[in-house]
């Protein structure tokens, strides 16, 4: 079959079944199956679609439910409400400065913008905003999508009317139910408001950037004037455009840096950037052609900005912030109490929190509150001085990573680009509070706020170093009974079972000490030792928490370091906490706001002082007393700030404190009206210079003192001192064990007294001592057997007793001799009493000495190898020849002194159980050579024979001459032996300058 009949065929098949209606039956089946399939989903779209259409209404109105309906007049007063600026007041009324002067704002009307503007506000911020009714459905939903998705493109969905809400009336913490709000007062705000007074409204509220003073704008008529010195109305288009493109990123687009002064070129591109895209979108949206979009473009916009102007910087700087931190802080509470929020409320939901801080920002900054302080200005003034003129600081150093000890890199905030931090001074932070009130009179929050802005003394979390050790360690502990200012307590190397082996600063232990002495000396084994005694829990709740210090834990209060400090907490936190010792006891919370009222004159928050009592007087009493020895001792690391005070008089207590590798040194200082603290420190925790570091810091405070007694004298230097409450009583004690003196502690001189709380005073005798017939045995002390020899033994000896020891706990240290290591005096007197008394008799002789050494006129010999030698015996004879050695003398040592005349001499060693070893090698003191007198004697006869032959043959006349030369010789003779006699005696004198010979039995 040709290829023409298979089409033929298949032609004619297909016509057949077509004529049957086979394929028009099958299609009009599928076109209804298909059909009614899709009006199924079509139906379920729909009411799905009302359903979540529902949902998403009934979601709406919920977030909204509870949203009071404002009326026209309401909104009108919120959004032309720009700023009513409050105010901030020293102490007693004397006005310091208006809240807000960080930002300048002047309003101004639409009639005086450059329509430029208007345009490119619109086409960059809002381009339907002449058509939508407040909200933009498109952008909303476009914004929802990207926010439920978690697109990293993020578009805003709000209009300028959105924006005039969030600014004017609510809030811009980020949470569905503001938005709803936003959405809801936008419309309504569009029913009573036309579309130039929503634009003049968002025009005057924005924020620009900064001026060429480098303050912070908003307002377009300020930003006009402060960037390029024109009105708003006389904008040309290029300039428009930049200034339109400021409030997306207003820190980053503007061309002033922070503190004044134009950006570098890179430092500008991102805002010239902007500005292009600006006249961009104005080109898209019609407002401008391609002529005037290509000459805006070529417009020389940085020659317009305005030249640099002199900082118009606060004159107090960190305290208009605190004050301003602090007020926003009680009105938070404030506004919340009034909606029916606890402050329990606002603690567990960070969203609430954030919604009432825009809430009172927004209230201090427009709402005309006059803020009282308790700022004394003349303290404070002077304050600022000193520290302003203090020149002793230390170096500054290259910001470095403590752990890296790389340079420090950060975000340049006008540029976005990464910078080397750079060299960073000392920072300095201090507060003086008033102990009975509590009231803050002054601060020092740095050296220069332009330098630094944080605020040292409040904001600024720092170590305690051993500041923490009155109250966290020696306080609660006296307070609880554990200890007194008398307490002995080991200085001692110890771990505790945090594995936490504490050393002290000096790199030594200094061995049984008063509590009294280990607080004026800072030694740190003694105060893990007190804390060890009471840490855990207990300490939190029962003392650190009422003292303000609520911030640390009771897991810290449980770890052996933490009395030494290694909590971060501010300034302010230390210094209040000392003042409850200046209080006598009773903590009483610091404060810097006295009052906010109204411009009325309506009070809305008083500050009420309550106490609450933490120490009794006794204790603090005796922590006063105590931490007096820290300026007045002359061993006290606080001596260098009493010398510089001008007023010595004044009855000043306080503490110093470093932390570890010298990072931070304090010193906190309380007198019967004040407490006064002081702390020093580079901000990224690097290194002070470890020569003077505390002694520059402890000066400071010093002059601070000086400073504010010229203009408080009264307040500062208190005539009276603290008075001492009753219950305090005066003991002996014995300075080894803290306890009632004993009669062998009397007679070692090592009874002291001091001052005791009368409910904690020593009720025990002391037996830390015990006096018995001792023996030492390679430095240890055992009893004296039968046969030890009298010489060796110390029938008047003390030593601790062991009974003692095992009771506490020393009897297990690794070194026991700590406890008396680096004393002296009666201390050396105590002997180390052995583990075991038992000496084991071998019944042979010991060793002999070996060594036998003469140096000038001592005795030195190697010990004898037996473990069981009490002593050695010394024995002197006359010459090398002869046998008669007689003993002059004994000693436990390896040394002994002998006399000045010659002689020969070994040593013997003496066991404990009286068995003497043979001598050891000899040593000669003297010259015991044969002597060449006699050889000279016969020389001298020959010669006088002959010259006695030579004068007989002379003549007569010359007999004179030989009678005289006779008598000359033997004048000559009478000389020698004058001289030889001198010789002698001075040789006696010799002797009887040397020491004495030892008696027999007798030690060196």
């Amino acid at each position: 079959m040709d290829t023409k009949d298979f089409f033929h065929n298949l032609w004619q098949s297909m016509k057949e079944i077509w004529n049957k209606k086979i394929i028009q039956r099958s299609t009009r089946i599928s076109y209804h199956i298909i059909w009614n399939i899709v009006l199924f989903f079509i139906t379920i779209g729909i009411i799905g679609g009302f359903f979540v259409a529902g949902l998403g209404a009934g979601y709406f109105a919920s977030l909204v439910d509870d949203e009071e309906i404002q009326t026209e007049e309401q909104m009108a007063s919120a959004v032309y409400d720009y700023e009513e600026t409050s105010e901030l007041y020293f102490a007693d009324n004397n006005f310091l400065s208006d809240v807000s002067s960080d930002l300048l704002r002047d309003e101004t009307s639409l009639d005086n913008v450059s329509e430029h503007v208007q345009n490119a506000v619109i086409a960059t911020e809002d381009e339907y905003f002449e058509t939508h009714n407040g909200i933009v459905p498109k952008a909303i939903l476009r914004a929802v999508f990207q926010e439920v998705t978690n697109s990293t493109t993020k578009s805003g969905g709000s209009t300028l009317t959105q924006q005039v809400i969030k600014n004017q009336i609510l809030t811009n913490e980020v949470s569905f139910e503001r938005k709803a709000k936003e959405m809801l007062f936008a419309m309504r705000l569009e029913r009573f408001f036309d579309k130039d007074e929503i634009l003049e409204a968002y025009l005057n509220i924005v924020p620009f950037g900064r001026n060429s003073s480098g303050q912070n704008i908003a307002g377009i008529q300020t930003a006009a004037n402060g960037i390029f010195d024109v009105d708003a109305k006389d904008l040309n288009l290029a300039q428009a455009a930049f200034i339109a493109g400021l409030p997306q990123s207003p820190s980053y687009y503007t061309p002033f840096l922070n503190g004044s002064g134009l950006k570098d070129d890179k430092g500008l591109e991102p805002g010239l950037n902007r500005m292009k895209s600006v006249l961009s979108r104005m080109l898209e949206a019609g407002y401008i052609n391609e002529d005037e979009y290509q000459e805006a473009l070529d417009y020389d916009i940085v020659a317009d900005f305005k030249k640099p102007e002199e900082s118009v910087l606060e004159n107090y700087p960190y305290l208009m912030r605190e004050l301003q931190d602090k007020a926003v802080a009680i009105l938070v509470e404030v506004l919340a109490e009034q909606d029916g929020y606890s402050k329990e409320d606002l603690e567990s939901s960070d969203i609430l929190q954030e919604e009432y801080e825009i809430r009172a920002n927004r209230e201090i900054g427009r709402n005309g509150y006059k803020i009282h302080s308790t700022i004394d200005k003349e303290i404070y003034d002077v304050f600022q001085k000193t520290a302003r003129e203090y020149n002793n600081y230390g170096r500054d150093k290259l910001a470095r990573d403590k752990e890296t000890n790389q340079p420090i890199m950060i975000e340049d905030p006008d540029t976005g680009e990464m910078k080397q931090l750079g060299e960073q001074p000392v920072q300095v932070g201090s507060v003086l509070i008033e102990n009975s009130t509590g009231k803050i009179l002054s601060f020092v929050g740095g050296r220069d706020f332009e330098k630094s802005e944080y605020n040292h003394a409040t904001n600024v979390p720092r170590q305690f170093g051993s500041t923490m050790k009155p109250i966290a360690g020696y306080g609660p502990a006296m307070e609880l009974g554990v200890v007194q200012p008398g307490s002995v307590i080991a200085d001692v190397e110890k771990t505790y079972g945090d594995d936490y082996t504490p050393g002290n600063y000096s790199q030594r232990y200094y061995g049984l000490t008063t509590v009294r002495e280990a607080l004026y000396r800072s030694h740190n084994a003694t105060a893990v030792s007190v804390f060890n005694e009471i840490r855990g829990p207990e300490l939190a709740k029962n003392f650190l928490w009422k003292m303000g210090l609520e911030d640390i834990t009771e897991t810290q209060t449980s770890l052996a370091a933490t009395v030494l400090g290694t909590i971060e907490l501010t300034v302010e936190d230390n210094t209040n906490a000392y003042a409850t010792f200046g209080n006598l006891g009773e903590f009483v919370e610091g404060y810097m706001i006295e009052k906010i009222e109204t411009k009325d004159g309506e009070v809305v928050y008083q500050h009420e002082s309550e106490s609450e009592k933490v120490f009794s007087p006794q204790t603090s009493y005796l922590m006063i007393d105590m931490m007096r020895d820290v300026l007045t001792r002359s061993a006290g690391t606080g001596t260098a700030a009493r010398a510089n005070l001008a007023n010595k008089s004044v009855d000043w207590a306080g503490k110093t404190g470093t932390t570890n590798d010298y990072r931070d040194t304090w010193f906190i200082a309380t007198n019967p009206n004040v407490t006064l603290s002081s702390w020093m420190g580079y901000d990224n925790n690097q290194q002070l210079d470890q020569d003077g570091y505390s002694t520059r810091n402890n000066t400071f405070w010093a002059k601070l003192v000086n400073a504010a007694t010229e203009v408080r004298p009264e307040l500062m230097a208190p005539s009276q001192k603290f008075e001492r409450p009753g219950g305090i009583v005066s003991r002996s004690y014995c300075a080894v064990s803290g306890l009632l003196p004993s009669d062998e502690c009397s007679e070692l001189g090592l009874v002291k007294t001091d001052i005791y709380n009368a409910n904690y005073v020593p009720s025990k005798r002391d037996y830390s001592l015990i006096k018995e017939n001792y023996a030492t045995i390679d430095g240890n002390v055992v009893l004296s057997g039968e046969k030890t020899p009298d010489e060796f033994s110390d029938g008047d000896g003390v030593s601790f007793n062991p009974e003692w020891l095992k009771d506490m706990g020393y009897n297990k240290l690794a070194n026991i001799k700590q406890l008396t290591a680096g004393k002296s005096g009666a201390w050396e007197k105590i002997k180390y009493p052995s583990d075991d008394n038992e000496v084991n008799n071998d019944g042979k002789a010991p060793n002999a000495p070996t060594s036998l050494k003469l140096n000038d006129q001592k005795l030195n010999w190697n010990n004898s190898k037996n473990s069981d030698v009490v002593g050695y015996r010394i024995y002197r004879a006359s010459d090398p020849d002869s046998d008669d050695f007689q003993r002059i003398g004994s000693t436990a040592e390896t040394s002994f002194s002998i006399p000045g005349s010659d002689a020969v001499y070994h040593v013997r060693a003496v066991d404990y159980f009286g068995q003497e070893s043979k001598p050891s090698n000899v040593v000669e003191k003297g010259d015991f050579s044969e002597p060449e007198e006699e050889e000279e004697e016969e020389e001298e006869d020959k010669k006088a024979d002959k010259d006695k032959d030579e004068e007989e043959d002379k003549d007569n006349a010359e007999e004179d001459e030989k009678k005289k030369q006779n008598n000359n010789n033997s004048d000559n003779n009478d000389s020698n032996n004058d001289d030889n006699s001198d010789n002698e005696n001075s040789n006696n004198n010799s002797d009887s300058d040397s020491e004495p010979e030892p008696e027999e039995g007798n030690t060196d």
